[in-house]
């Protein structure tokens, strides 16, 4: 296949869920397009924030009875995310994991790595991140809260836009 000129547009990727499957096939796109030189812009909500929690750096000062238990019984970042289908406890998950590795295929927190060198641009729903209490320095430092106003804008003005 060859590639026509796709330097100078632009890619809007919705990221809503939270699972391990799904952020691995955001996070091929957003890499993949970045290598053709398209501009990426990740827009994370409700659980697709998990992705970009900092393990190290979680908090729960200033955090409501609610917003404690469910800082601390979600996943905190990458690694920790569930499959979406056949999870089966975490079984299924260690069953893809292992898969992946005979096939030398990268995992989650490499692409990840992957995306945030290639200046993927990673922003968050101001709402989604208030309701479930988050602060903006349990994130990745790449991190930016924006609002859905915010993101339409991106959206539109976008060559390309996918919701996962």
């Amino acid at each position: 296949m060859h590639h026509n000129d796709v330097k100078g547009k632009r890619l809007n990727l919705l990221l809503f869920s939270g699972e391990y499957d799904k952020a691995l096939a955001v996070l091929t796109i957003a890499n993949a397009a970045r290598e053709l030189g398209v501009e990426v812009t990740i827009f994370c909500a409700f659980w697709g924030l998990f992705i970009l929690r900092d393990p190290e750096k979680m908090t729960l000062e200033d955090k409501t009875a609610y917003e404690k238990m469910f800082s601390t019984m979600t996943p905190k970042g990458p690694e920790e995310l569930p499959l979406s289908k056949m999870n089966i406890a975490g079984i299924g998950k260690a069953m893809l994991e292992e898969m992946m590795e005979d096939a030398e295929a990268p995992r989650l927190i490499d692409f990840l790595k992957g995306a945030r060198k290639k200046g993927v641009k990673f922003y968050g729903c101001k709402m989604s991140v208030e309701v479930m209490g988050f602060k903006q320095e349990e994130f990745i430092p790449e991190f930016e809260v924006i609002t859905a106003a915010d993101y339409l804008e991106d959206a539109l003005n976008s060559d390309m836009q996918l919701f996962v």
